[in-house]
C-alpha cells in the first residue's frame, strides 16, 4: 500500500482526546476541524519549566532518498509511548516546493506517519502562508519606501530583502524590479523559497509574541551608501507583519497514525537556515510530556550543528539524547561504488549484499557519529532497514557505531511494523537519556566571525581551511564594526555532502571551504554564511518513480506519472 492509502485506513482520534491526553484542556485548543487544532500560547504560564527528556534526531549525510530521519523521529515517539511513558513528536511542515511529489505529500511514511497525511503539507492552519504574507508585506513597504522619497537613504545596491514563495520556481530566482516605473528603483532582486525566509526563521526561534514583534522589527532589509543597516522597525512594517503571524505563532497539535501527539510548527530549511522545529513546540511539549522527541534537518553536519549552536543557544533547552539514522544503502553510496540519480529508482546492484562497500561507506558514520558526540550527548545510532540489507551488512555498521563511541546501535523498522518495530531503539533512547551529558557549545558567543566559520569547517565538515571572497571578507569586517560579532553562524551548504561539493561523498578531507559572502539574518539572530556555489546545489526531487499527486474529476486522490 502507498503512504495515503495506509493513512486512509487509520482510525484517528478527536483532537480534543488528544490533548486530554497530555492535559491540555479545551479553553487552550482554536479547533481547524475534528483533527487539528492551534493550541495556545497562555498554557506555557501552566505547564512552567516542566522538563521531559529532549531527544533531538539526526543523520549521517543523506542521499537523494533521504535516510528515514523523519519516520525514525515519528516511530520513536510512538514506540516510546507504547513503553508505557507519555511522548511527544515535535517536527517542521514540509514546504510545498520540494517535497510536493513525494507519496502521501506528508510527514514521514509507512506506519510511521502524521495525520491528516494530505492536510500537514498542503496548507495545515496556513502556516507557510502567513509567512509569506509577512515577508511579501515588507518588501513592499521597502519598495514604496524607495518610491516615496527614500527618506532613510538605502542604497538600491545594498538591499538583500528579496521576495519568497513556497514553490522551487528557478525562473524567479534573479529578477528585475521596478520597470515601467520612473519613480521606482530599477534593481535586480529574486524569489526564494517561503522555508528559507528569516520571517521563518525568526517564527521557530522567537519564544513569545513579544519577543516575535521584536525580532521582526530588527531584520536587516539593506544598508545606506554609508553602510547603516535600514530595519523593518524602520520603515514601519514590523507590526503589521506581526499581526499576520498572530496565529502562526501557536503550534499546531495533531496525531500520528498510531495517536500519538504531535506538534507541526515553522518550517526552516537546514541547508539554507537553522533547519529545526521550533522553540514554543519544544517548551510546551517538554511541560506536559516525559519525553519530547524533535527533529534537526538533513545531516549531523547541517541541522544538528545548527539545533545546538543556534536553537539550544537561544532556547537554553540542552539535549538529552542524540539518534543518529543510517541506512545501508546510503553507507554504500558513500563508499563511491555507487551513484544515486534524481529521479531515477535505485539500481539492482546497490540491493545486492557487498560488504566492502558497506566497510568503506561508514566513514560517513564515523565522522557524523563525532559530530553528534562532540556537544557531550549520548548518540544512539538508528539503522533503518529496508527489506534488501543483510545481516552481514547491519554486523558491520553495529560494530564500527560503537567502537566510534556510540551509546549503543540498535536496528529500527517503524516504516514497516509501527511502534513495534522499534522497541529496542525505544529502550535504547532512553537508556541514553539517563546517561551521564556534558552538554556544551562548538563555540563561544564571543570568538569572532571568522572563528566560528572556521571552527565549523575544520571540526564539523573535516576542511583546511577555508577561503574567503572578496564580498564575504568586507561583510565579515562591516558586521563586526555594526556589533554582529557574537551572533552565532549558520551555514548554508549542500546537504549531500560533508564538504561544500554535493559529489565528494564519504567524510572528505584537507579541503577548502570557500566562503563567497556572509548576509545578516538579524531579527532570527545569526549570521548566514554562503558556502560554495549555491547555485549548483541539487533541489530535493519529486518522487524518485516520478509519481505525484493529482485530483480526478470526482475528487479523489490519485497517482500520475511525470
Amino acid at each position: 500500500m502507498t503512504d495515503l492509502e495506509i493513512a486512509r485506513k487509520a482510525k484517528p482520534k478527536p483532537i480534543t482526546e488528544i490533548a486530554a491526553r497530555l492535559g491540555i484542556q479545551r479553553k487552550y485548543l482554536e479547533a481547524y476541524g475534528d483533527f487539528k487544532a492551534k493550541v495556545s500560547l497562555d498554557i506555557l504560564s501552566k505547564t512552567g519549566r516542566g522538563r521531559g527528556k529532549y531527544i533531538v534526531v539526526t543523520g549521517i549525510t543523506p542521499t537523494h532518498l533521504g535516510e528515514g530521519k523523519t519516520v525514525t523521529t515519528i516511530g520513536l515517539s510512538m514506540a516510546i509511548n507504547r513503553a508505557g511513558k507519555k511522548s511527544v513528536a515535535c517536527l517542521r511542515q514540509p514546504s510545498i516546493g520540494p517535497f510536493f511529489g513525494i507519496k502521501g505529500g506528508g510527514v514521514g511514511g509507512g506506519y510511521s506517519q502524521v495525520i491528516p497525511t494530505l492536510d500537514i503539507n498542503l496548507h495545515l492552519t496556513g502556516d507557510i502562508h502567513a509567512v509569506s504574507q509577512a515577508h511579501n508585506l515588507c518588501a513592499s513597504f521597502l519598495d514604496n519606501h524607495i518610491f516615496r522619497g527614500n527618506r532613510l537613504g538605502l542604497d538600491k545596491n545594498k538591499i538583500h530583502w528579496n521576495r519568497v514563495v513556497d514553490v522551487n520556481d528557478r525562473a524567479l530566482r534573479k529578477v528585475r524590479i521596478g520597470l515601467d516605473c520612473p519613480a521606482c528603483a530599477e534593481r535586480s532582486s529574486g524569489f526564494n523559497i517561503t522555508a528559507a525566509s528569516e520571517v521563518m526563521a525568526i517564527l521557530a526561534l522567537a519564544d513569545s509574541v513579544k519577543d516575535m514583534r521584536e525580532r521582526l522589527g530588527r531584520i536587516v532589509v539593506g544598508f545606506t551608501k554609508n553602510d547603516k543597516p535600514v530595519t523593518a522597525e524602520d520603515i514601519k512594517v514590523a507590526g503589521s507583519m506581526a499581526l499576520l503571524l498572530k496565529d502562526a505563532i501557536k503550534p499546531t497539535l495533531v496525531q500520528t497514525i498510531e495517536n500519538t501527539p504531535a506538534f507541526i510548527h515553522t518550517g526552516p530549511f537546514a541547508n539554507i537556515t537553522h533547519g529545526n522545529s521550533s522553540i514554543i513546540a519544544d517548551r510546551m511539549a517538554l511541560g506536559l510530556a516525559d519525553y519530547v522527541v524533535t527533529e534537526s534537518g538533513f545531516g549531523a553536519d547541517c541541522g544538528l550543528e545548527k539545533f545546538v549552536n543556534i536553537k539550544c543557544r537561544v532556547s537554553g533547552l540542552k539535549p538529552d539524547a542524540v539518534v543518529l539514522v543510517c541506512s545501508v544503502r546510503a553507507l554504500k553510496v558513500h563508499s563511491g561504488m555507487f551513484r544515486m540519480t534524481v529521479g531515477r529508482p535505485l539500481g539492482i546492484d546497490i540491493e545486492k549484499e557487498n560488504i566492502d562497500a558497506v566497510e568503506q561507506g561508514c566513514v560517513n558514520l564515523e565522522r557524523q557519529i563525532e559530530n553528534s558526540r562532540l556537544y557531550g550527548v549520548p548518540c544512539v545510532v538508528a539503522i533503518n532497514k529496508f527489506r534488501t540489507d543483510t545481516q552481514k551488512e547491519i554486523n558491520i555498521i553495529r560494530r564500527r557505531a560503537l567502537e566510534c563511541g556510540a551509546f549503543d546501535c540498535v536496528v529500527s523498522q517503524f516504516y514497516k511494523c509501527g511502534s513495534k518495530g522499534g522497541m529496542p531503539l525505544a529502550l535504547a533512547v532512553m537508556g541514553a537519556c539517563e546517561a551521564r551529558s556534558k552538554f556544551h557549545f562548538l563555540y563561544p558567543a564571543e570568538a569572532s566571525i571568522k572563528s566560528k566559520i572556521e571552527t565549523i569547517a575544520r571540526l564539523v565538515y573535516g576542511a583546511r581551511g577555508v577561503h574567503y571572497d572578496r564580498c564575504a571578507e568586507g561583510n565579515i569586517s562591516l558586521f563586526q564594526k555594526l556589533g554582529y560579532g557574537h551572533l552565532p553562524v549558520c551555514m548554508a551548504k549542500t546537504h549531500l555532502s560533508l564538504s561544500h561539493d554535493p559529489a565528494l561523498k564519504g567524510a572528505p578531507k584537507d579541503f577548502i571551504l570557500p566562503v563567497r559572502d556572509v548576509q545578516p539574518s538579524i531579527g532570527a539572530g545569526f549570521l548566514y554564511a554562503l558556502c560554495g556555489n549555491i547555485q549548483t546545489m541539487p533541489a530535493l526531487p519529486a518522487h524518485p518513480h516520478g509519481e505525484n499527486i493529482d485530483i480526478d474529476s470526482k475528487g479523489r486522490m490519485r497517482y500520475v506519472s511525470r
